[in-house]
């Protein structure tokens, strides 16, 4: 292996393994929760509880992450999620489990994986500028592998879940967070982690100073408040993320204990759309940097969401249930790599941690209520109508791009990020 891709390939394969886990504990956790409550309602707020400190702290840990470290922190917070989770299982193997701790330690590993995601994002871009790939088929490679996990991991949780019982599942989960701690650890070191990388938006940034936590959090904002194809990113995300966790929090999870009384096909649906998603990376990242982004982008979101849902809702025959979710990945394939790319153009390498912080964090702040609202529909109103609810928010949010100009930037060549000190006063950042 090249000794320059030496610490990007250590990166992608710590992440990997642990998505691999936490994909199992998507699957898994809810089953548990639902087995262990039997309520729908239980399954949002154990969902609640660990996507609000997962969102609060990618919101609020960037100046935090900087003065740390970004390598320091991821490290330190998988070490953390991997404890947190295996108490989890250990605790109901021993019979002292009660609803509030399960919802303590999820709370606590949400707090650490928010962490622990943010500082990983920090860390992308300066291995990816010294292994020499473009940014664009990085992220797209990235987000392969991502769906790989999702592919692998799915599945399989629902057969050990059969096989073993979920709390074991989680306990699994919890080696896949220390496996990828250590695996980091080793192959990325912490002077690239520290260091202002070049990358293809522009010459290498000079590394921040200490500043006091309140400032350094101010200029995040600032930054974010002037970019506003960012504006329209976060308000997409913010919706079609909070649906997102209802599908997969508690939609899918009541759809497959009620409708079709089995773990297996939980699993199944969710490799389904992982299978898809992986296939079409593997286009994409071939003619990632050949395809105009807006098109790609805009039509594939707007396929890969609201069919899902509806599909829930009215279909009986689980084949084609499962061709609707293969279509959705396929569709959705390109979305998060054109994302990723846009941003790590846009953004200075010294704003990364706290920028990079306040989108992921206001783009998933619906996701803590994803997961309670799909509870609370399906408990008042039905799993079918709640489908159709938030299905119809999805196909709403997705034409947004359509009839929204600022989403054509897409599609313009990335030039030199301007940083909210340097830029007019008044005027938008863009890249």
């Amino acid at each position: 292996m090249d000794r320059e891709r030496r610490p990007l390939v250590g990166l992608l394969v710590a992440e990997w393994i642990s998505l691999v886990g936490s994909r199992m504990s998507m699957v898994a956790l809810p089953w548990f929760t639902l087995v262990l409550t039997g309520s729908a309602a239980r399954t949002g707020v154990v969902a609640f509880a660990e996507m609000l400190p997962y969102v609060l702290a990618c919101a609020l840990g960037g100046p935090l992450i900087d003065r740390i470290g970004a390598r320091r922190t991821s490290v330190l917070a998988d070490l953390g999620s991997a404890a947190a989770l295996a108490g989890v299982p250990l605790l109901h193997l021993a019979d002292r489990l009660s609803f509030g701790a399960l919802v303590g330690l999820v709370a606590v590993v949400g707090l650490l994986r928010g962490f622990g995601d943010t500082a990983k994002r920090v860390v992308f871009p300066e291995t990816v500028a010294a292994a020499g790939l473009p940014i664009t088929r990085a992220t797209s490679i990235h987000d392969g592998l991502s769906r790989l996990g999702t592919l692998l991991g799915a599945p399989l949780a629902g057969l050990l879940i059969a096989v073993l019982d979920a709390p074991l599942v989680l306990l699994l989960d919890a080696g896949t967070f220390l496996a990828g701690a250590v695996l980091l650890a080793v192959t990325v070191p912490q002077t690239l982690a520290g260091t202002a990388a070049a990358t293809e938006s522009g010459p290498p940034s000079p590394a921040p100073e200490r500043e006091p936590y309140l400032v350094a959090l101010r200029s995040g904002l600032r930054y974010l408040r002037r970019d506003r194809l960012v504006h329209g990113i976060v308000l997409m995300l913010l919706v079609t993320n909070l649906a997102d966790a209802a599908y997969t929090s508690v939609l899918a999870p009541v759809w497959a204990s009620e409708v079709v009384r089995s773990s297996t096909a939980l699993g199944l649906l969710t490799a389904s759309f992982a299978l898809g998603a992986v296939l079409g990376n593997v286009v994409f990242t071939v003619v990632a940097d050949r395809v105009p982004r807006f098109a790609v982008f805009a039509v594939g979101f707007l396929l890969a969401g609201a069919p899902r849902f509806v599909a829930l809702a009215v279909l009986d025959r689980l084949w084609v249930v499962y061709l609707v979710s293969f279509v959705a990945g396929v569709s959705i394939a390109a979305v998060n790599p054109i994302l990723g790319a846009v941003s790590f153009e846009r953004i200075p390498q010294q704003l990364r941690a706290r920028v990079l912080g306040l989108v992921h964090a206001a783009a998933w702040a619906g996701i803590p209520l994803g997961g309670l609202l799909a509870g609370l529909a399906v408990q008042g109103l039905r799993l079918p109508v709640a489908c159709l609810l938030f299905g119809t928010a999805y196909l709403l949010v997705t034409l947004l791009p359509f009839v929204m100009p600022v989403w054509r930037e897409l599609d313009r060549p990335p030039s030199p990020p301007v940083t909210p000190e340097s830029a007019p006063a008044g005027a938008p950042v863009s890249g």
